[in-house]
C-alpha cells in the first residue's frame, strides 16, 4: 500500500477476502487466504511482494543487537532480555513506556477510529495481516527464536495459521457489529392522529484501550485473535509481551502503526509495553481505569488474578487445563499409536493442548491387533514415540527446543512419580549447540492410588505424560468428567469402537462444555485447530472462559450506543 490509501481503496482491496471469511465461519468448511507452505513466499511464490526464505532470515539478523525503533510517545527508556531457547543472545532492546503518558495518547486516538465504522476498521485490519503475511518467513525466526518452536512449526503456527486466527477475530467482529443496522426510521401508528416517527442511528462504541498480554509459547497464534478483535471493534491496544517472547508482538506493532498511519489513522492505536528483567507491569496495567479489555494466555494462578481484580476490565483468558484422553478400543491400533505418538512429540508437548493424561481400562482394550492388555498399550505408545524420534534429526525438527527451565525441571522430575514407561532423552542439535533439547516421557500410575492423584490431577506443561489404568471404560469417562469440571481441558480425545462409550464421553464432554475430538488415527491431531472451523477452547471450563474465536469472544468489547430524534 502506498502512504495516503484511502479507507474506501482498502475496503475495496480486501473486502473479497471479508466476505470469504465471512461464509467460512458460517459454513465451517476449510479455507486460508495464507498459504502454509514456505515455496509460497518470494519471488518465485504465489504472495506478491513477500519476502523469500533468505530475505526473511537476513530481516531477523538485521535486528539482532539493534533497538527496535518504534516512534511511540511515551518512551523512558530500553528494555529487553530475550534469549533464544535454541541459544543464540537477540540483544535486542525495545522502548519502555511511560505509562502514564502512553495511555493518554492511545485513549487520544480512538473518537477517530470509532467514526471510520466496522467496514473501514476491517479493511485496515486486513492490510495489517496482508503485510504480516508477506513477512512469514521473518516472523518464523522470530517465533522460532523466542518460544523454542522448530522452523517449520514456527513458520506454519506463528505465521499463516495465527494470521488467520487474526482474520477469524476480524470476521466475528464486523458480523457481530453490523448485526444491528446504522440508522433505522421508526413509525408508530397514532389512529387518528399523526404517527409517532423517529430517526434513530445505531453506533458500535468501543470499550476503551484493551490490554494484550502475550504467551511466551504461542506469542502470535495466541496473540492475534485478541489483537485483532479488539481493533476491529474500535479500541486501541496496548500489546504487553511476555519478556521472553517480544520481537514477533513488536513486529506486529510496528506493521499496524505503519499502516495506520498511512490509511490516515493514529498509529497509537497499537503501542507496544516492554518490561524489563522481574518488573511484572502486567498487573499494574491491569488494574489502570483506562484498561477496559484484557486477552490473557498463560498461568492459571495469574490468570484468576486477572478475573479476580481487573473488575474494571472485560478479561478473556486462557489458562491451563488437564488434556485428557480415553482408551477404550479401535479398529486402527497402529493409527492410534501414530497418531498419539505424534501429538506428544510436536513442539516437545509445550502446547495448551497436548494430551496429558491417557485413561487406559487396567483389563486392557479390543484392537484390530488383537486385546492389548493394560502394559502392552503402554509399551507398544512408548514404542511408537522412541520410533517416530529415533532420528536426530526428524527428532529437532518436531520437538523445537525446551521453552523455559520450568519445562526441563518438570521432565527431570517425572520419574519421582511413578513407573517409567518412556524415559526422556536429550536430542543434539547440530545446527544450536545450545538448545535444550528432549524426548517424551510417560509415567505409568494406577488411578486406584490416592497418591497417584497429586501427579495426574494437576497441569504439568511440556513432554511429560501420564497412562492411568482404570477400571473400565466408564470409571474412565467419570474421571474425565471430574477432570474437565474441577481442572478444566483445552481438548478432549477418545478412543472406542463401542458406540455405548461413545455416546458417553460425548455426554460429559457436552456437560462439562469440553472439546472432543473422537477416534483420531490419521492426519489430524488433538492439539491442532484449524481456524474458521475448530473453536479453540470452548470458554465453559476451567481452563478457559472464551473460545478462540466465537461471537462472545467479540462482542463484550463494544457496545451499542443510540441516538434518536424526532423526523
Amino acid at each position: 500500500m502506498t502512504a495516503g490509501l484511502t479507507t474506501a481503496q482498502l475496503t475495496e482491496k480486501h473486502r473479497p477476502t471479508l466476505d470469504q471469511a465471512l461464509d467460512a465461519i458460517r459454513t465451517r468448511a476449510y479455507w486460508s487466504p495464507f498459504p502454509e507452505h514456505p515455496k509460497a513466499y518470494g519471488a518465485e511464490g504465489a504472495v506478491p511482494g513477500s519476502l523469500s526464505a533468505a530475505e526473511g532470515q537476513a530481516a531477523f539478523e538485521a535486528l539482532r543487537g539493534e533497538r527496535f525503533e518504534l516512534d511511540q510517545p511515551g518512551t523512558d527508556g530500553w528494555a529487553g532480555t530475550e534469549v533464544s531457547p535454541f541459544g543464540i543472545e537477540l540483544g535486542i532492546e525495545y522502548p519502555h513506556p511511560a505509562v502514564d503518558e502512553l495511555l493518554p495518547a492511545l485513549r487520544a486516538a480512538m473518537p477517530q477510529w470509532r467514526e471510520a465504522g466496522p467496514e473501514a476498521r476491517a479493511a485496515v485490519c486486513l492490510e495489517i495481516l496482508a503485510r504480516i503475511n508477506a513477512r512469514s518467513h521473518e516472523f518464523a525466526h522470530a517465533v522460532m527464536h523466542t518460544s523454542g518452536q522448530a522452523f517449520m512449526m514456527a513458520f506454519q503456527a506463528g505465521g499463516p495459521h495465527a494470521q488467520d486466527r487474526g482474520l477469524e477475530a476480524v470476521a466475528y467482529a464486523y458480523a457481530e457489529q453490523v448485526r444491528t443496522p446504522g440508522s433505522a426510521d421508526w413509525s408508530k401508528p397514532q389512529g387518528k392522529r399523526d404517527p409517532l416517527e423517529l430517526r434513530k442511528e445505531f453506533t458500535a462504541v468501543p470499550r476503551g484501550v484493551s490490554l494484550l498480554i502475550g504467551c511466551n509459547t504461542f506469542p502470535t497464534w495466541n496473540g492475534f485473535p485478541g489483537l485483532f478483535a479488539s481493533l476491529a471493534t474500535g479500541n486501541a491496544v496496548l500489546v504487553k509481551p511476555h519478556p521472553r517472547a517480544v520481537l514477533p508482538l513488536a513486529l506486529t506493532v510496528r506493521i499496524a502503526r505503519e499502516v495506520l498511519r498511512e490509511a490516515g489513522f493514529s498509529p497509537d492505536l497499537v503501542a507496544l509495553a516492554a518490561e524489563r528483567d522481574g518488573e511484572g507491569i502486567a498487573k499494574s496495567l491491569a488494574v489502570r481505569p483506562e484498561i477496559r479489555i484484557i486477552d490473557y494466555t498463560g498461568s492459571t494462578a495469574f490468570g484468576d488474578w486477572l478475573e479476580a481484580n481487573a473488575r474494571q476490565a472485560q478479561v478473556f483468558t486462557e489458562k491451563a487445563g488437564v488434556n485428557t484422553v480415553v482408551i477404550d478400543s479401535t479398529d486402527d491400533y497402529k493409527g492410534l499409536l501414530g497418531n498419539l505418538a505424534f501429538s506428544l512429540s510436536l513442539y516437545s508437548g509445550q502446547m495448551c493442548t497436548t494430551p496429558q493424561n491417557f485413561l487406559i481400562p487396567r483389563g486392557g482394550i479390543t484392537t484390530d491387533a488383537g486385546p492389548k492388555s493394560y502394559d502392552e498399550v503402554v509399551t507398544d505408545l512408548a514404542a511408537a514415540v522412541q520410533g517416530l524420534l529415533g532420528d536426530d534429526a526428524r527428532a529437532n525438527g518436531l520437538l523445537g527446543a525446551i521453552v523455559n527451565d520450568q519445562v526441563k525441571e518438570r521432565i527431570d522430575a517425572a520419574g519421582r512419580l511413578g513407573e517409567v514407561a518412556l524415559a526422556s532423552r536429550a536430542v543434539e542439535n547440530p545446527d544450536f549447540p545450545g538448545a535444550t533439547v528432549r524426548t517424551p516421557v510417560i509415567v505409568k500410575l494406577d488411578g486406584a492410588k490416592p497418591d497417584a492423584e497429586a501427579a495426574y490431577f494437576s497441569e504439568c506443561f511440556g513432554p511429560v505424560s501420564f497412562a492411568v489404568a482404570v477400571d473400565s471404560a466408564a470409571d474412565a469417562v467419570e474421571l474425565l468428567r471430574r477432570t474437565v469440571r474441577e481442572k478444566g481441558a483445552m481438548t478432549v480425545g477418545a478412543y472406542t469402537t463401542s458406540p455405548e462409550v461413545e455416546r458417553l464421553v460425548e455426554e460429559a464432554c457436552l456437560e462439562e462444555c469440553a472439546q472432543l475430538s473422537l477416534n483420531l488415527t490419521g492426519g489430524v491431531f488433538v492439539n491442532q485447530t484449524a481456524a474458521f472451523s475448530d473453536f479453540h477452547g470452548s470458554g465453559g471450563n476451567p481452563a478457559a472462559n472464551a473460545a478462540l474465536c466465537d461471537g462472545a469472544f467479540v462482542a463484550n468489547r463494544f457496545r451499542t450506543v443510540e441516538v434518536r430524534r424526532p423526523v
